[in-house]
């Protein structure tokens, strides 16, 4: 009997893809069958509408399904079907994406509120919410492979799993309280009599911290509004000024922040992320030291939604670690490590299968600065060119550490790992390199990293026994905002305004503020930050004033510099710069915000994480225009002369910040465009931590003009979008082709 077979590719398993196939087919008068396989998921179908069937299956496809393609063939079936049936999986390995875990969905969420027997259960979801990537073991996703192995179900869980029209059928998660994960409140190991969410929401409401596990791992929360509470928290997790994020219900929000439209819609996403919103001042200045956002997230699972119905306004919801270290996952570990931070624990016996921090991202600008649960591992096309590209494990940077993998036309970035100098940190690189290799069935035929010989992944990547791409820091920036954009690989060359902390220069330099010509396959300086010597190396990106102290001597200034540093070491670090002692020459743009904080007296002597002064100072200018300061060509000195002026005649210090970011903007966008215009560029990029900053990317967006300009939107524009920069410039040696430009 005459049919078609149809293949559908994409993230289209756990997602009630298959159901939803099979209503389809019934409308349409379809026999057959749909399974799930390695590649996706296979269609063999007759009889009926079929052209009609075949458009409706991305046309109408779940909210969570990403459709990527959909091929047809003929086919013939020996015996004619009956009807239409959804067939158990076939075969092995992994050529299809996995789901990322998704926020409660309004079905769920109105059915623990009401009558019934998943009334106020916890682990309530289905098909088209719930925990996905978080808990599966391996491929394909069906219940076997996942953590809800250990939860055998009932028959009427049962029922609802194998009913084709249930929004339940095949949720691999699926639970009810009599046959699924539990929930408990433990206080000095002991666990209490009781309701424990309510259990819970009474120790928040007496200024106690509590650890409660969530899809990802722990977190600490405490109530946002007890500034006691939070000081509390702050001490017991030595982390003095670093913002918390905060989970609030949709409808407090408005008690302590701004929402926009874009805000709320993002709020709203399946992938429920931290998202930076506007503050309005009425909650304790130390949930965020100095900043003018607040991160905030929506309830994610119903136990969040449960909990925030039991306890008034916001709570601190953060990651359940000693500052520096991956959080806890594991029951007995979260007991070990947080026991010293937490006077009780909301745990529950569903295990995590991999640590995955919250997602953190501003809505507009449209950016990810941290890239992880609810977004992860959902992968990127790659651009025209890329069709043959190898498959290529890179292994990104040293600090906000991903890796990504190309396989079969998509690039794969993972979630956040961290700070690869942190021990712990480092076994769950070595964990994910092993995780996300297995998972997706991936045999590298070589290994991308960075160029500095001092990284840990660089050397990790020469233990492989695979040939090894190393890559130019700022070019693999330069290459991610490429790829995020689908730039072809021979498509031409671009200016680049790289903008960052510091990475290892092709001149044996620190570079980190860079404009860039080139393509994939190679860039070339031409424009750079004047140098400054890095008194102490990594000492200087902790202590500002050090990078204050050599720019304000360079533009003859240092009289200014004894003013403000009357009783730090000056003549000790002014030796060591002109000895070039442990201070090598750098350009970057990261250590100039530094400086300017420092003028203004921000995080003095030092700053207590990665970025804070930077980020008080973009907070500082929020909401005021102002004309730049001036530089002669990306030599800061003639700024730092006016700075010193301003500092001189009072002017305040939000002015100053406003001054400096639009100086900033205008000297560095100034020769890139000039690239353009002369025809040696076809369009601008900029990449680099420095450009999480909403103001100078706003700022250089506008000094740009009309050229095309490509930017980050999906893939942080820090560290932890290196990977896909050395992936797909790996790969792009490797494919044959004239090179560009």
């Amino acid at each position: 009997m005459q049919g078609r077979e149809i293949r559908v590719r994409g993230q289209v398993q756990g997602v009630g893809f298959r159901p939803f196939v099979w209503q389809l087919a019934r409308d349409h008068g379809i026999r057959g069958e749909v399974f799930n396989d390695p590649h996706g998921v296979l269609i063999r179908a007759t009889g009926g509408d079929l052209d009609g069937f075949q458009a409706a299956l991305s046309a109408r496809a779940p909210a969570l399904a990403r459709v990527d393609a959909i091929e047809s063939r003929p086919c013939r079936f020996a015996t004619p079907p009956a009807g239409f049936v959804i067939a158990a999986s076939r075969g092995q390995g992994a050529e299809t994406r996995v789901t990322p875990d998704t926020a409660t969905c309004p079905d769920c969420l109105a059915e623990i509120r009401a009558p019934g027997r998943r009334h106020g259960y916890p682990f309530t979801n289905c098909t088209h919410c719930g925990p996905r990537f978080s808990i599966l073991h391996r491929l394909p996703y069906d219940r076997a492979q996942t953590t809800m192995a250990d939860f055998p179900l009932c028959p009427a869980c049962r029922a609802d799993y194998d009913d084709p029209a249930d929004r339940r059928f095949h949720a691999q998660p699926i639970a009810c309280p009599e046959c699924g994960p539990r929930l408990w409140l433990e206080i000095a190991g002991a666990v209490q009599p009781g309701d424990p969410i309510a259990g819970a929401a009474q120790a928040l409401a007496r200024g106690h911290i509590v650890a409660i596990k969530a899809l990802g791992g722990f977190h600490l929360a405490c109530d946002a509004a007890n500034a006691a509470a939070v000081d509390l928290l702050r001490a017991r997790k030595r982390r003095p000024a670093k913002p918390f994020a905060l989970m609030a219900r949709a409808d407090d929000l408005a008690a302590f922040c701004a929402p926009t439209p874009a805000d709320l819609a993002l709020l709203h996403d399946p992938a429920a992320p931290v998202v930076l919103v506007r503050g309005t001042g009425t909650l304790p200045d130390s949930i965020a030291p100095g900043m003018a956002c607040l991160g905030v997230m929506l309830p994610a699972t119903p136990l969040h939604h449960l909990l925030l119905e039991a306890v008034p306004g916001p709570l601190v919801m953060t990651s359940g670690n000693l500052s520096g270290e991956p959080q806890a996952i594991a029951n007995d570990e979260a007991r070990a490590t947080l026991g010293a931070f937490a006077d009780a624990f909301l745990m529950h016996d569903r295990a995590i299968a991999r640590r995955l921090d919250d997602s953190v991202e501003r809505a507009a600008p449209r950016m990810v600065i941290r890239r992880a649960r609810g977004r992860v591992p959902g992968t990127l096309p790659l651009p025209p060119g890329f069709e043959d590209a190898p498959p290529v494990l890179a292994l990104g940077g040293q600090m906000k550490s991903a890796i990504c993998l190309l396989k079969g036309g998509q690039a794969l970035l993972s979630h956040h790992l961290g700070e690869l100098d942190e021990a712990l940190t480092w076994e769950e690189f070595l964990k994910a390199i092993a995780d996300y290799t297995a998972l997706f069935d991936h045999r590298p035929a070589l290994v991308a990293c960075d160029a500095h010989p001092l990284y840990r992944a660089t050397q990790h990547a020469h233990t492989l026994g695979l040939p090894v791409a190393e890559v130019q820091h700022h070019h693999a920036h330069l290459a991610a905002c490429l790829a995020e954009n689908l730039w072809p690989l021979g498509a031409g060359p671009v200016a680049g305004i790289v903008l960052d902390g510091t990475g290892a220069g092709a001149d044996g330099t620190i570079w980190g503020g860079e404009v860039l010509l080139g393509d994939y396959r190679g860039a070339l300086r031409i424009a750079h930050l004047t140098p400054a010597p890095l008194v102490g190396g990594d000492l200087a990106a902790r202590e500002p004033w050090r990078n204050l102290l050599v720019r304000l001597d360079q533009a003859g200034l240092g009289a200014l510099a004894d003013r403000l540093f009357p009783d730090l070491p000056r003549d000790t670090l002014r030796a060591a710069a002109r000895a070039g002692l442990n201070a090598p020459a750098c350009s970057s743009a990261g250590r100039l915000f530094d400086a300017v904080a420092a003028a203004l007296g921000l995080c003095q002597p030092r700053q207590s994480h990665e970025g804070e002064a930077a980020m008080r100072l973009e907070a500082l200018a929020e909401g005021i225009t102002a004309a730049p300061y001036p530089l002669a060509g990306l030599d800061p000195a003639p700024m730092f002369h006016a700075l010193a002026a301003d500092l001189a005649a009072g002017t305040p210090p939000g002015m100053i910040s406003a001054r400096f970011h639009a100086g900033l903007a205008h000297a560095f966008a100034a020769p890139a465009r000039a690239l353009v215009e002369q025809g040696r560029a076809q369009a601008v990029a900029l990449s680099g931590g420095c450009f999480q900053n909403a103001r100078l990317l706003a700022e250089t967006l506008a000094a740009l003009g009309d050229v095309p300009v490509l930017t980050h939107r999906e893939t942080p524009a820090n560290d932890g979008g290196l990977a896909l920069g050395q992936a797909v410039i790996a790969a792009a040696r490797q494919i044959a082709g004239p090179v560009s430009g």
